[in-house]
């Protein structure tokens, strides 16, 4: 069976990764049996990052790449009724929540101090003394080092919230009244759709652009449903 290795649940999601979430929809999505393991060492997958899986006597790490592992290995093909320029459309959005929103939401977690306490007690509060008092000050230095690289990290808190918003902004009025992000059924697209809305949608911190989310009825209509379908108790 399948082990999928990712972070304990934590504010209040499956998981509060929208890698580790995109992932474990995919495998709901595909009917694919798992098993769960859970830590907080992102160390136990060997590019130094969660989610991971072990399958077959390997360990593969990158929630993208493993969902290209998986579906070649199983056969899965989540895609298979896309035309060859829609399948273009699903990732050019996929990039847009991988390597933007997420770093927008990234820096309210982390960076700016309502979210640091949340994601600090979430994450951290269980460990022992005095490694919760050391822990959280490297890896929240280490996060502010890879947003700055990024350069989300470089902008001001304002500007960086408008981006998200832009982000939020456009993929509502992409998904409008439609079922699912390509159409009427769900695509590869979708998992990693859930996997970062929910973040933003279903996490209790006041942003601005979790107040823009909610302003979209569609993306909360849009959880709503994938957790409908994809989320009840196995």
């Amino acid at each position: 069976m399948i082990r999928l290795i990712q972070f304990p649940p934590a504010l209040g999601l499956p998981n509060a990764s929208p890698f580790c979430l995109k992932l474990e929809t995919w495998l709901r999505m595909a009917g694919l049996p798992y098993e769960n393991h859970y830590t907080p060492n992102p160390r136990k997958g060997p590019k130094g990052k969660l989610p991971a899986i072990e399958d077959g006597g390997k360990l593969i790490g990158d929630s993208g790449l493993i969902v290209d592992y998986l579906a070649r290995t199983y056969g899965i093909d989540l895609d298979a009724g896309l035309s060859p320029e829609a399948k273009a459309v699903a990732l050019a959005w996929r990039r847009l929540f991988e390597e933007h929103l997420y770093w927008t939401v990234l820096y309210t977690r982390w960076i700016e101090e309502a979210g640091w306490q949340r994601t600090r007690d979430a994450f951290f509060g269980a460990l022992p003394w005095p490694v919760k008092v050391l822990l959280p000050i490297m890896a929240r230095r280490g996060m502010r080092a890879e947003l700055h690289g990024q350069g989300i990290g470089r902008h001001r808190p304002e500007e960086i919230h408008k981006m998200g918003i832009a982000d939020v902004d456009a993929v509502a009025a992409f998904l409008g009244d439609k079922p699912f992000f390509m159409g009427i059924e769900p695509t590869s697209l979708d998992a990693v759709a859930y996997g970062f809305l929910a973040n933003v949608v279903r996490v209790d911190l006041d942003t601005p652009i979790r107040r823009r989310a909610l302003e979209h009825v569609n993306l909360v209509a849009y959880c709503d449903r994938m957790e409908a379908r994809y989320w009840q108790p196995r």
